[in-house]
């Protein structure tokens, strides 16, 4: 039975995700987190990570850490995604087991589904077609995150589960234009325009595709609701259940960060999926449901932006 002194291991506990957890978790009196540096350990060496559950014996893991980045990132390095993702969440997998941890949930993404989905997109859809190329890498990984929790809870009837969450956003994200998702970099380039006397900014595609985009702060109240509750079945989506088109959004980070200069769409760069809805049916059936508005969430994350630009890379203030 988790209690509030059981000893949760949140792995990743410095991320975006893993910050979020954290701190959601310490407000709700979970006195014994652990959380570990990567100088520390390194969640991709077999030898370290076993070393540290024989050391700890965390009575929960909450997988947070994996390696991510936007389409350029998992389009140019795919093997480096596929790979460390792999051996990060195998190690926690694997040893979760061994150590007879009492939970396990393991936190994954939505492009673990196929390219052309029906939409919205049920958990049943998993595998069904082809991925997106552009992140197949990450997202071949995730799926075999998904299965393993799924036949450790079929075979050894243990409560291991898997969330994928939306397309999320937040404070302590990646504004790095280089590696970042569509949002945060939206985010940057909107501001830095802006302080450039409002210039133009160049976004990528046609800004047809729509997206469904959930803050970090909602996806922290779903896994404590998994670890208070013990889920039926293994897979559930975490999002919204409304996505907007890439136009909308960048004509609502527009108006937040009040930059008011020509927005061009370079259309030879690629859109990705076409659309990418999930339906949460499954996770409001058992009494979870996401309450930030995506508009409030936006001006809380450039908010955080703004207090906290001088110490990330690559982002101009005055």
């Amino acid at each position: 039975m988790i209690s509030k002194d059981s000893k949760i291991f949140i792995a990743g506990h410095r991320g975006m995700v893993g910050s979020a957890i954290w701190n959601l978790l310490s407000e709700n009196g979970y006195s014994n987190l652990i959380g570990r540096k990567s100088q520390d350990i390194d969640l991709r060496n077999q030898l370290e990570v076993e070393y540290f559950f024989a050391s700890e014996r965390p009575n929960v893991v909450i997988n947070a850490a994996a390696k991510v980045g936007g389409i350029m990132a998992n389009k140019t390095f795919a093997y480096q995604f596929l790979m460390d993702n792999m051996r990060i969440q195998n190690n926690l997998i694997e040893y979760s087991l061994d150590y007879a941890c009492e939970k396990f949930i393991f936190l994954g993404s939505s492009c673990i589904y196929p390219k052309l989905s029906p939409q919205p997109i049920k958990e049943s859809y998993l595998l069904s077609s082809e991925l997106e190329p552009t992140n197949e890498g990450y997202a071949l990984a995730k799926i075999s995150g998904v299965k393993a929790c799924e036949y450790i809870r079929n075979q050894f009837g243990r409560d291991f589960s898997s969330l994928m969450p939306t397309n999320l956003y937040g404070p302590r994200d990646n504004f790095d234009l280089d590696t970042s998702h569509v949002l945060p970099a939206m985010i940057t380039k909107f501001h830095e325009a802006k302080m450039d006397n409002h210039s133009k900014v160049v976004l990528w595609g046609s800004g047809r595709p729509k997206r469904e985009f959930l803050h970090v702060e909602d996806l922290a109240k779903a896994v404590m609701f998994a670890l208070e509750n013990k889920l039926p079945e293994n897979l559930y989506n975490i999002g919204t259940g409304e996505d907007i088109s890439i136009v909308e959004l960048a004509n609502m980070i527009q108006e937040v960060v009040g930059h008011v200069g020509e927005i061009e769409w370079d259309s030879s760069k690629p859109d990705g999926t076409p659309r990418k809805l999930l339906d949460v049916s499954k996770m409001a059936e058992v009494g979870w449901q996401a309450q930030i508005k995506l508009k409030d969430g936006i001006k809380s994350t450039y908010d955080w932006y703004l207090e906290n630009a001088y110490s990330l890379k690559k982002v101009k203030i005055i």
